[in-house]
């Protein structure tokens, strides 16, 4: 799953979540219309929290 993260002035949108990185480009192209020529944007991989705490190492205290 993708996130698209809008960046226009003071303003941050997240827009999602997609299917594939292309459909939140197409949607950014439909939307980029209503941005304003300074707007940044990102478009984010989301991964489950189970997959993220399997990544994790155990931590020996």
């Amino acid at each position: 799953m993708y996130l698209l993260t809008i960046r226009d002035g003071l303003t941050t949108r997240h827009i999602g979540p997609y299917e594939s990185p292309k459909q939140a480009a197409d949607d950014l192209e439909r939307l980029s219309s209503s941005l304003g020529e300074r707007a940044r944007w990102q478009i984010h991989a989301l991964e489950s929290p189970e997959t993220l705490l399997a990544a994790l190492e155990p931590v020996a205290i």
